[in-house]
C-alpha cells in the first residue's frame, strides 16, 4: 500500500494495532496496558512522550507498573553504567514475563545504536520482542503492527536518517509545559561521547514546523517550552534557508501567550553574541544558561575535542553576566578524563572559583566504547578519581550555597509545577534561573506562575511563600 505521507503511513499503523488490541481487550474482558520507562536526557523524555501517545492511540492504557501487557525502555548510552542499569532490569523483567508470555518487551534509543548491545541481547535475552534504535521512532506504530499481528520478533536499526517526521500522536506528562524538539543528532565529537555515533548527525527542523507546533501547545494550555537540541547554538546548518538559533528564538518569543522559554543544551563554541543579545532583550527567555564547561584544563580540552580555551569560556561568562545580570548559569565537569594531571584538576577548580555557578552537573568519566578517549593511554586510576570527584564537590557545593543565599528576601516570578510528594500541602516551582522552591499552597495552584517571597534557602532550593 502506498502513502502520501510518514504520517499517513503511521496513523495506518495505528488504526490496524487499534483493531487488534481491540480484539485482545474483548477477549480479556479488560483493557491491555503499557509501561513505558525512559532513562536519560530530555530528548528521551520528549522521544517517550510520542511513544507513549501513539500506544495511547492503540488502545493502551498508560500504567507505571512494569507488569503491563507491554514494557518499553527507552534508553541511554551515554555512559556504561546505563548499559548496566538496562541489563539488571531486564534480568527482573524476565522473570515477570515467565509468569505472563504473552507481555511484550521493546527496547529503543541510544543503546540500540551499538552494534555490540544487541548482539548480546539477541545472545542473553532471547525474551525481547522488539528492538529499534533512534533513527525509526517515528516507525514504532508500525514496528507494533508487526509484532502483534505476526507473533515474531521485530528488529529495526538504522545507521542514520535525514528523516523528521511532523505530527506524530504524544501524551505529554504536563498540561502547562512541554519540551520541543528543535534539531536531532550532533557534529561535534566530543572524544569521550557517543552521542554522534548513536543519534547521527545533525538535522534541524524548519522553523515554521517549530513555530507551528509551539502555537499549537499555547492553544493547549502550555506556558513554558524548552527548545531541545543536543547543540541549539549550531541550530539552522542543515536548512536549505540559513537561520540561526538566535533568529528561532526571536520567532518563537513572538507567540501570543507563551510566557517562558527555555532552552538547553548549548555548547560554547558556538555561543554568539546575537544570542546573548536576544536573551537580554526578551523578558520571556528564562534567565538561565547552561554552559557545559567539562575541564579548566586547555590541554584536556583539546584532548576532549571541543574547540574552545579557558580564556574563551571565561569571556562567554563575563558576556552573559553583563548583558544579563542575574542570570542563572549552570554547567558540566568530567573528572578523571585520561591523562588529567592534578594541575590539570587545579585549573577545573580554579575556573568554577572563577565563574561562580549556580548549580553543576559533576560526572566521573566514563569510559565509552567507540570513542576516541575509550582507546587513549593514561587512564586515570579510581583513588585518584574519587579524591579529586570529592575535592570538586566541596567547591561546588560552597559557592551553591553562598549563591542561593544572595536572592533571600526577594520576590519573584515561580511557575509552580507539582505537588510535593514529601511536604503535605506544599507544591514546588521553578524560578526563571531555574531553582526550585516549595511553597505552602493546594494543588489548584499548579500551572501558574505565581509571585512568591523567598523566605529560607536550603542548599539548593528555596522554601517559600505566596504574595500575590
Amino acid at each position: 500500500m502506498e502513502f502520501q505521507t510518514e504520517e499517513e503511513k503511521q496513523l495506518f499503523y495505528i488504526d490496524k494495532c487499534r483493531e487488534i488490541i481491540k480484539q485482545k481487550e474483548n477477549t480479556l474482558g479488560r483493557k491491555l496496558t503499557a509501561c513505558v520507562v525512559t532513562f536519560g536526557c530530555q530528548m528521551n523524555f520528549k522521544d517517550s512522550e510520542k511513544l507513549v501517545g501513539i500506544l495511547t492511540e492503540m488502545g493502551y492504557e498508560e500504567t507505571d507498573d512494569e507488569h503491563a501487557d507491554l514494557v518499553l525502555y527507552n534508553t541511554c548510552t551515554v555512559r556504561e553504567n546505563a548499559n548496566f542499569k538496562i541489563y539488571g532490569r531486564l534480568g527482573y523483567l524476565s522473570k515477570i514475563k515467565e509468569n505472563n508470555p504473552d507481555m511484550i518487551v521493546g527496547l529503543c534509543g541510544c543503546m540500540m545504536q551499538e552494534k555490540h548491545v544487541v548482539e548480546k541481547l539477541n545472545k542473553s535475552y532471547r525474551f525481547i520482542d522488539l528492538i529499534f534504535g533512534t533513527h525509526n521512532i517515528y516507525n514504532f506504530a508500525k514496528l507494533m503492527y508487526e509484532r502483534l499481528a505476526e507473533d515474531h520478533k521485530v528488529e529495526e536499526i538504522l545507521d542514520g536518517t535525514t528523516k523528521i517526521v511532523e505530527d506524530l500522536p504524544t501524551k505529554r506528562k504536563y498540561s502547562f509545559k512541554s519540551g520541543v524538539n528543535i534539531m536531532f543528532g550532533c557534529n561535534n565529537f566530543c572524544s569521550y561521547c557517543i552521542v554522534p555515533y548513536v543519534r547521527g548527525r545533525e538535522r534541524s527542523r524548519k522553523p515554521e514546523d517549530i513555530v507551528k507546533e509551539i502555537e499549537q501547545l499555547v492553544s493547549e494550555g502550555v506556558v513554558e517550552i524548552m527548545l531541545l537540541g543536543q547543540n541549539v547554538n549550531s541550530y539552522g546548518k542543515t536548512l536549505d534557508n540559513s537561520i540561526t538559533f538566535a533568529q528561532l528564538l526571536k520567532k518563537v518569543t513572538e507567540i501570543d501567550g507563551l510566557k517562558r522559554i527555555r532552552f538547553m543544551t548549548s555548547h560554547p563554541k558556538d555561543l554568539s553574541d546575537e544570542l546573548i543579545e536576544t536573551m537580554h532583550s526578551s523578558e520571556k527567555i528564562c534567565k538561565q544558561f547552561h554552559l557545559p564547561m567539562q575541564s579548566g584544563s586547555n590541554k584536556i580540552l583539546k584532548e576532549m575535542n571541543r574547540h574552545y580555551t579557558r580564556e574563551d569560556y571565561i569571556e562567554l561568562i563575563r558576556k552573559l553576566r553583563e548583558s544579563v545580570p542575574d542570570i542563572g548559569l549552570s554547567t558540566d565537569i568530567i573528572v578523571g578524563f585520561p591523562g588529567e594531571t592534578e594541575e590539570d584538576f587545579e585549573d577545573t577548580l580554579d575556573l568554577i572559583k572563577q565563574c561562580r555557578f549556580d548549580s553543576v552537573f559533576t560526572f566521573i568519566y566514563s569510559k565509552r566504547t567507540g570513542t576516541p578517549a575509550a582507546e587513549m593511554d593514561d587512564q586515570i586510576d579510581e583513588e585518584t578519581v574519587k579524591n579529586r570527584f570529592d575535592r570538586l564537590l566541596k567547591v561546588v557545593n560552597e559557592i551553591s550555597n553562598e549563591k542561593v543565599n544572595e536572592k533571600l528576601g526577594e520576590v519573584v516570578d515561580v511557575l509552580i509545577e507539582e505537588k510535593n510528594e514529601r511536604l503535605e500541602n506544599y507544591v514546588s516551582g521553578r524560578l526563571s534561573n531555574n531553582t526550585v522552591v516549595h511553597v505552602p499552597a493546594d494543588e489548584s495552584v499548579i500551572g501558574t506562575i505565581q509571585q512568591v517571597k523567598l523566605k529560607e534557602a536550603k542548599g539548593f532550593y528555596y522554601m517559600g511563600e505566596i504574595v500575590s
